[in-house]
């Protein structure tokens, strides 16, 4: 057994091995495993000199097992299942103490996306208690760097120094209206000018939201209301008392009702990234592995 450890691969490689495997793609699987394509590259390349064998043909359409690859997968098959039995053996042993799960998530993810993640991640650990904290971006890093959350959703432009992060969805921001409104009639798009001196319905300043706006207008976003959550914003837009600017995904049911409108801004970059964020040195583990894998299907 002496030296075995430098003679079979590490859990990580064999595990992205059947990622490959299962999706035909080098970068499907790395985004599976929460790593960069070049990491997974780097990663493969190292297994197949340790074995001294080919794995994996890269070709634009995709990624193919060579025969020693397919082979040498079945066994890496074998090795990930008796880790995993192992894990859930420890984790037997430690009295379930990874049976609690702290949340904390911005507004538009935590009213529109997380309900469905939980809702799945129940499916696979029935036994977990979730709580969640939710509220805008900037409270949800405050959260994480006090450790008062073992994971966080944030919608904003960038992550701060203390926390590691990965991208998780795209999203893109739209100017809405009520029907009534003289905007809902405009035949050309509005122009960043016109948005920027025109009072609109607002979320807060430190949200996700607020920051993405700001960053496009060059901070001249002018508030006629400021609201801390996304339904309040949309009640406020669907009342007739202004244009507002909010997620794509909260407002797809009022816009088939034509209860708001959607109204085109030109040269205005308003699509964003959601990220999925936690403490350096402190990736997810167990329930929260879990509900990062669910937030990529």
């Amino acid at each position: 057994m002496a030296g075995l450890a430098h003679r079979v691969p590490e859990l990580g490689a064999l595990e992205l091995l059947l990622a490959v495997a299962r999706l035909g793609s080098l970068g499907r699987a790395a985004r599976e495993l929460g790593i960069t394509q070049p990491a997974a590259s780097s990663r493969i390349r190292s297994m197949e000199r340790q074995l001294g064998v080919a794995l994996v043909d890269r070709s634009p359409s995709g990624s193919r097992l060579t025969d020693a690859g397919a082979l040498v997968t079945d066994w890496a098959r074998r090795i990930v299942e008796a880790a995993e039995a192992f894990d859930a053996g420890a984790q037997a042993l430690r009295g379930r103490r990874d049976s609690r799960l702290r949340v904390a998530a911005s507004m538009t993810i935590a009213e529109y996306l997380l309900p469905g993640w939980l809702i799945a991640l129940r499916g696979r650990r029935p036994d977990t208690a979730v709580s969640l904290l939710a509220g805008n971006s900037a409270a949800v890093v405050e959260r994480l760097l006090a450790d008062e959350a073992d994971l966080g959703f944030v919608e904003g432009l960038s992550v701060p120094a203390g926390l590691d992060e990965t991208v998780i969805a795209h999203d893109r921001l739209i100017v809405v209206t009520a029907p009534g409104h003289p905007w809902a009639r405009r035949r050309r798009p509005l122009s960043a000018a016109e948005l920027a001196s025109t009072p609109l319905i607002l979320r807060e300043e430190g949200s996700g939201t607020r920051q993405v706006l700001d960053a496009a207008l060059g901070g001249l976003a002018r508030p006629l209301l400021e609201l801390s959550s996304t339904t309040a914003v949309k009640a406020s837009a669907v009342s007739g008392a202004g244009p507002a600017v909010l997620s794509e995904l909260a407002v797809g049911e009022e816009l088939a009702a034509r209860r708001l409108v959607s109204v085109p801004v030109e040269d205005v970059r308003l699509d964003r990234d959601l990220r999925a964020v936690w403490r350096t040195g402190h990736r997810p583990a167990g329930p929260g592995r879990d509900l990062l894998a669910l937030t990529r299907v």
